[in-house]
């Protein structure tokens, strides 16, 4: 065969052995070295591709199309800086345990490490943040090669998908000419099935723990950030037969069903900021489902808890920076909750439960308060959740964004889903997140997002003219960072804005004529209200103009007020 025979049948094999290991998505980034890759997954009939120019927006769009789907999406880049530029991505991703299949194009090996032009050592080049990584061998058509080359394919979406999910990462060299043959027939090898089971403990594992269950009444179960939903009518159950309260998380899919179950408590963060109350509800039993919560009130109450607490994470990582698990149960979260409950016997006595829904209704009730008569950014953010309708999705920027999810979203709003990026905690890259995640689910779409934040990933907003979607951007506009205030920095006001604070300036209206979407400035909470009312189809954004200073007075009168309420319990 030719040069360019052997180049097609190759690459061509290699994407059908990762569209038949689940791989239904790809984006890509516009490069020559890549040509190969480009041209055969967009000439794949099975395979949506998304074309996006920059590199770090793509791979954030691909980790909220993979988020979405559940499944692993691949993206393919050009090499030299471009691959670099998937690096903030790769690591959330690894953090977030989202499957991303990274196809990095390179120079041959007689190009590498001697000054050829827009070559750099991408060997390994996301170091552990990838899961695996394969430097692929040059192009041929033998069927041994073809095979070899469609087992590296499935192989790298198996280990995507492994507990823990993440991203893998393969690096393909390639000669000139770097155009394939669109037109001849594909030479396909055998294809290779790949099967996840699930880890469960034994009968005799899980009858120790049921034991410990069975003789504690003051337990709870913390729901905290969970890679998909499955887990959550598990855990109910589990619930439901223990009689232990469960502090959801609003990224654990709890809250969404929390409607139609009291058992579910999701003001623990305005409550447990209270050191008395950390005392009074001391639990003799903690079991733990997903990732680290983002309260860090419930983080200091569990690490300030003497009982026992249980870690229960399929995937063999230590998810514990507070240092408080008694006990590490490596199984898959659904499988457990479903297993604990079935050998244990429903408990009769609710009155710990009750003590937890009391409390938690009192503090529901000063939390609508606070949505209702404050003008702070958080009341701005209770308003917005108020407004969801059923179904909705919600991605929440992280710093103030995500916490202030985690205050306002309570009990009697609408179910809507939340999702973020909580892998690494970062604020760039979110706007193309949102933006991929609208590209795959349907209904209502929203983008809860700080003004520092949305400057972060500006170009990310380009793919809204190549694909069109309904998603509607929040702004908080507080000029800054306004999580600082809240932090020990505030109280060294000398260079606290030009170090931390760091006020932008920025006006988002010209971002928003620069991309053609619709644009809503607005000066007021009851100015926000009235333009959510707006139900148009089309990507909009709404500036929502606030102040750092009376956010953060505002929070901590809230906080205050909690405090007297639970006191007079």
């Amino acid at each position: 065969m030719s040069h360019r025979e052997n180049l097609t049948v190759y690459v061509s094999s290699f994407i059908e052995q990762l569209y038949q290991s689940g791989v239904k998505r790809a984006v890509i980034s516009p490069g020559s070295r890549s040509t190969p890759l480009a041209y055969l997954l967009e000439a794949h009939p099975q395979i949506e591709t998304h074309v996006n120019i920059d590199e770090r927006s793509a791979a954030f769009y691909a980790l909220g199309m993979a988020k979405a789907s559940g499944a692993p999406v691949a993206i393919v880049c050009t090499s030299g800086t471009a691959a670099a530029n998937y690096f903030p991505a790769v690591v959330e991703a690894r953090y977030a345990r989202v499957p991303l299949i990274v196809l990095t194009a390179d120079r041959p090996h007689e190009l590498r490490d001697n000054g050829a032009p827009q070559a750099i050592d991408q060997l390994n080049l996301y170091g552990k943040h990838a899961k695996w990584f394969y430097d692929m061998p040059l192009p041929e058509s033998d069927m041994n090669v073809l095979q070899y080359t469609g087992r590296i394919a499935a192989k790298a979406a198996a280990k995507s998908l492994a507990a823990p999910m993440g991203p893998v990462h393969l690096n393909f060299p390639f000669r000139e000419p770097l155009s394939p043959d669109l037109t001849m027939d594909k030479r396909e090898a055998a294809f290779t099935s790949v099967f996840h089971a699930k880890k469960q403990l034994d009968e005799d594992q899980l009858s120790v723990l049921a034991q410990k269950v069975s003789q504690t009444e003051k337990g709870l179960i913390i729901a905290g950030p969970a890679e998909d939903g499955r887990a959550v009518d598990a855990i109910l159950s589990l619930s439901e037969a223990t009689g232990y309260p469960v502090l959801a998380d609003p990224l654990s899919g709890l809250r969404t069903y929390m409607n139609d179950h009291d058992q579910v408590i999701e003001c623990y963060d305005a409550f447990l900021r209270d050191d008395r109350m950390k005392d009074l509800l001391s639990a003799d039993l903690v079991i733990r489902f997903g990732g680290m919560p983002v309260s860090k009130a419930l983080t200091q109450f569990l690490k300030r808890n003497g009982g026992s607490q249980w870690l229960i994470d399929a995937g063999a990582e230590w998810r514990d920076p507070s240092s408080s698990a008694t006990a590490y149960i490596e199984s898959d979260e659904a499988v457990f909750a479903s297993q604990l409950t079935a050998v244990i016997s429903r408990k009769s006595d609710r009155a710990w439960l009750k003590q937890w829904i009391s409390l938690n209704g009192n503090v529901e009730a000063e939390i609508l308060h606070y949505i209702s008569d404050a003008e702070d950014e958080g009341a701005a953010v209770g308003t917005l959740l108020q407004s969801l309708p059923d179904g909705a999705h919600i991605v929440a920027g992280n710093s103030m964004p995500i916490r202030d999810v985690d205050t306002c979203w309570i009990r009697g709003m609408n179910q809507f889903h939340l999702w973020a990026n909580r892998g690494a905690n970062g604020i760039d890259g979110v706007v193309s997140t949102a933006l991929g995640l609208s590209s795959v689910k349907e209904g209502p779409i929203y983008l809860l997002i700080g003004d520092l934040s949305m400057f972060h990933d500006l170009n990310g907003l380009l793919v809204t003219k190549q694909y069109p979607n309904n998603l509607k951007i929040v702004i908080m506009n507080n000029n800054g960072g306004g999580i600082f205030s809240f932090l020990p920095q505030a109280a060294e006001p000398e260079h606290f804005e030009t170090l931390f604070g760091t006020p932008p300036s920025l006006d988002f209206e010209h971002a928003a004529k620069l991309y053609e979407i619709d644009y809503k400035r607005c000066g007021s909470k009851s100015d926000f209200s009235h333009a959510l009312t707006d139900l148009s189809p089309h990507a909009r954004i709404f500036e929502v103009m606030t102040d750092r200073i009376e956010n953060t007075d505002a929070h901590r009168g809230l906080w205050k007020k909690v405090a007297e309420a639970v006191h007079s319990e």
